[in-house]
């Protein structure tokens, strides 16, 4: 008997959605963390995407030292696959701090990209990956199949 190999989807996560499962430990999408840590997601982050997150940790409103953004980073890098932004999508967003979250799930081959920015959902079916809500994306993968993604 062969055992089946489950494909973990890759996902593109937009930096309030990463932001939000990492600060919030009791909130609605702290469940993200066990989700990718378990290795039931692939999250996709390039240079661009990682900047946007070190920034945003760094904004006075979350009152975090340097020691809690690494601590945080931790619970997050070491569990994505770093991607080279070697193609751009053929759609533009319209806000363009959206572009880079488009363009590594170009090319990083994602799946999805889960977000919850209007502009981003805007484009939702236009694409070759699914662009959906976090509550979508939980609904998606609480039913998830081994060939959902494959």
């Amino acid at each position: 008997m062969g055992t089946q190999t489950r494909v973990s989807p890759r996902v593109v996560f937009d930096t309030t959605v990463v932001v939000s499962a990492l600060l919030f430990a009791s909130g609605r999408l702290a469940w993200l963390r066990a989700h990718w840590r378990a290795g039931d997601a692939l999250p996709l982050a390039s240079r661009a995407t990682i900047e946007e997150l070190t920034r945003v940790l760094r904004y006075p409103k979350f009152q975090l030292s340097s020691d809690n953004r690494d601590e945080l980073l931790a619970e997050y890098l070491p569990y994505c696959e770093i991607v080279k932004v070697t193609r751009k999508s053929k759609l533009s967003c319209r806000d363009k701090n959206d572009q880079p979250f488009l363009d590594l799930a170009e090319s990083g081959n994602a799946d999805l990209l889960v977000t919850g920015d209007r502009d981003l959902l805007a484009l939702a079916g236009q694409t070759r990956f699914f662009i959906e809500t976090p509550a979508a994306y939980r609904a998606r993968v609480s039913g998830l199949q081994d060939d959902t993604f494959s």
